[in-house]
Parts: C-alpha cells; structure tokens; sequence
C-alpha cells in the first residue's frame, strides 16, 4: 500500500524549500508542538538540510493513520529526527497532527488511538536520509556565533574592515569556527615575528561559508596589541606586508 506525502503535509513538499520551512510548517500543523524541548528547537535553528518521508500506515473502515520521519543536518554534523503522527480518528474525522521526539513517545501515542487492531499495518524500513546541500569544508561550533562576528568586527581598528553589509550577513550565522593560518610577511626581521593570522569562518542558515580574517600584531608605535580585520586572506596577507615595512 501506497500513501501520498501529502496527506500528512497538507500541501505537497518542495525539495527547495529550507530547513527551517519544513520545521515551520511542521510545527505550525502540529497541535502539540508546544511539548517540545526548547533544547530540540534551539537545536534546529542550526540546521543545514532537512529530509522527511513516509514510516507506516493503517487504514481500516474509514479511519487512517500515518506516521513520517523528520530528519535535520545540523551543523555539527549530527542529525536531529522528529516523528510526525497524523490521523482522523478525532471527532469530526478532521486530519490531526502530532509530533514527537522519538519513537517511544510515538508508539505510546500511536496506541491510544481508537483503530480496528485487525487492520493490516504497513512499514516501512528505516534508511539513512537522503540530505542535498552543499559541501561543508569545516567541522562547525554551533555557540554563540553572532556574538562572536560582532566581537572580532568591533575591535578590528583598520579602517577598511568589513563594511555594515557584512555584520548583518554574519548576525545569521549559526556556526563558526577559528583556525590559525601559518605563514610570515616576507621582509624577515623581528617585525615579522609579532604577526598572528587567524580565519574565522561563519556557517550560514542556508549552507554557505563567510570567512573574516584576522591580523594580530604589535607593529604600533607603543608595542601594543593591534586588530584588525579583512574580507579575504589575501587583504589580510597585504597589510601584514604593509605592516613588516613599517618602523614603530
């Protein structure tokens, strides 16, 4: 037995449509939603790709029941599944929606409703989720990290840091991560040594990578600590060299 997507969506998917639509959607025609864990909905903000099909059937006498399996990419890496029950065994024979965080819950759900025991249930096998999205060169930190853009952008002291366009693209970035990039000016000498390079690369909601680089040195006329920022490793590596010229 075959049962369409649609019955339990409402409308019919579309494969363009992003995490956190497939997210909205289900948890706009679910009547329980508000039961779940702010953790597990923090953790769907972070998102990359989601993947849903079909798990089982029941249909006897007029009466139907189906559930479907949500899965999220996250941005870790890890996945994140929810467990949608759909059925018309409510008054009025309307369509309801329930979600669940795992299968014990569904199962407990899924046998307070009032079907005929007798009639055929059909399964489908679990498999992997099928995820499309673009290839991810980091291993990503979901914590805090529009905080973090705003922080490295407010103390850049360069005057050609990233612009305001900039800030407000990395305000939606729900993923970072910060490595050194090796590598000294050219011009040998003790400036030379007083420069550390930095890439701070943002995973956006939609799967694309925004990296900032960063230039710490203390080529400043007191020896202090200087930051500065730049849209791309090769203005970064620019102004180092500007910098290794430069007397105190």
């Amino acid at each position: 037995m075959s049962v369409p997507y649609e019955t339990a969506a409402c409308e019919p998917p579309d494969s363009s449509d992003s995490p956190e639509e497939h997210l909205a959607r289900l948890l706009g025609r679910a009547l329980n939603s508000f039961e779940l864990p702010d953790e597990t909905i923090r953790r769907l903000d972070c998102a990359l790709a989601h993947d849903g099909s079909l798990h089982s059937a029941h249909h006897s006498a007029g009466l139907h029941r189906e559930t479907y399996r949500h899965t999220w990419l996250l941005a870790d890496g890890s996945a994140l599944t929810l467990w949608e029950l759909v059925h018309n065994t409510a008054p009025g024979s309307e369509p309801q929606h329930e979600v669940y965080v795992d299968e014990e819950e569904l199962r407990t759900a899924t046998a307070r409703l009032p079907l005929p025991p007798e009639a055929p249930d059909f399964e489908l096998p679990v498999t992997a989720p099928a995820f499309t999205l673009p290839a991810v060169r980091h291993a990503y930190i979901p914590d805090g990290s529009p905080d973090h853009a705003r922080r490295l952008l407010r103390r850049a002291e360069n005057a050609d840091r990233p612009d305001a366009k900039t800030a407000a693209l990395l305000s939606t970035a729900c993923a970072h991560r910060i490595t050194q990039a090796f590598g000294r000016p050219s011009r040998a000498g003790r400036a030379a040594l007083c420069f550390s390079l930095y890439e701070h690369a943002f995973l956006l909601g939609d799967g694309r990578e925004v990296s900032l680089w960063e230039v710490e040195h203390t080529v400043t006329p007191d020896g202090r600590h200087m930051c500065e920022v730049y849209a791309s490793e090769d203005a970064a590596r620019r102004a180092m060299e500007r910098r290794a010229t430069q007397d105190r």
